[in-house]
């Protein structure tokens, strides 16, 4: 992981330290509405692979996605509630044994509080790595959650960009943990966010993983991660929304958001290639080729 750490913290240097610049912020309103479009893609994906054609499935999809919207709020609660209606459906209680239902108990787990700001940072990352079920796009939702609507340390906009950071780079989507944690305190926050956001799963692994293997065949825990994952993708879902509502803003950005969803459906562009192209345009919007030689005759 060490290289993709490092990628990014010198990414979230140079973006802390030019972020005023026209071409950065010209860079970023044309990224924006691209990342919607992979997010909102990447949530069906997930799903489609998860739940396949399970109208029921589906049904706990659209309810997440709408409350989350409504809400403008994740709730890591509703994950293991999605889990258990799976189990009530498919896997009744009254037909399992007391064995098979103790295996859901590692993952009713949640955060930490405390007054500490690192703390809270930690807290907020432990929370998206431990339900970030089946995609690493999962984290989207947890993480407006804790550093948008509950802290206020990122902006919208802020937070649109490190998704895009955490796409086009190297590693797994969640590394944009370290970009997040790095405009909230710098590199000691970029270390803190990113050993929280891995650490459930590490555990997880180490801890659990091969009890769980051994009993992957449990009906119990086959429909439990089924339903998770299936609220996992609608809390995707309703998150585009609500960050399409701050970066598709104008008619420019809504054409880029149709364009990068028809190039992901119908052409399975790369996402870091997607990203590109959507920056690629900004040099017609802002006249930035003309800018960067006048920087460079003013130095």
């Amino acid at each position: 992981m060490l290289p993709p750490f490092a990628i990014v913290i010198v990414v979230a240097m140079l973006y802390v330290a030019y972020d005023g610049l026209p071409v950065v912020q010209a860079l970023f309103y044309c990224i924006g509405p691209a990342v919607i479009g992979i997010v909102a893609v990447s949530s069906v994906r997930l799903a489609s692979k998860t739940v396949a054609r399970d109208i029921r499935m589906w049904i706990i999809f659209a309810v997440i996605a709408l409350i989350t919207f409504i809400s403008r709020t994740e709730n890591a609660l509703l994950f293991v509630a999605a889990g258990f209606v799976g189990i009530l459906i498919y896997a009744p209680p009254w037909k399992q044994t007391g064995r098979q239902l103790m295996l859901l108990l590692p993952v009713m787990g949640t955060g930490i509080a405390s007054s500490s700001s690192l703390i809270r940072l930690a807290g907020v990352f432990m929370k998206a790595g431990a339900f970030s079920f089946g995609s690493g796009l999962a984290i989207v939702p947890f993480l407006h959650q804790g550093v948008v609507l509950d802290y206020q340390w990122l902006n919208e906009r802020q937070f649109l960009d490190a998704v895009a950071v955490g796409i086009i780079t190297t590693g797994p989507v969640v590394i944009m943990a370290a970009f997040v944690g790095y405009l909230v305190r710098l590199l000691l926050g970029a270390v803190v966010a990113a050993t929280a956001v891995f650490l459930p799963v590490y555990l997880f692994v180490l801890f659990i993983g091969r009890y769980i293997i051994r009993h992957r065949d449990s009906p119990s825990l086959r429909v439990f991660v089924r339903g998770a994952t299936a609220a996992a993708s609608g809390a995707i879902a309703g998150a585009a929304v609500v960050l399409g509502e701050g970066s598709i803003i104008d008619i420019q950005t809504a054409l880029i958001g149709v364009i990068s969803l028809i190039a992901l459906c119908r052409f399975r562009i790369a996402e870091p290639l997607l990203i590109g192209a959507a920056g690629v345009l900004l040099y017609r919007r802002q006249g930035i080729v003309s800018e960067i030689l006048n920087l460079e005759v003013d130095t």
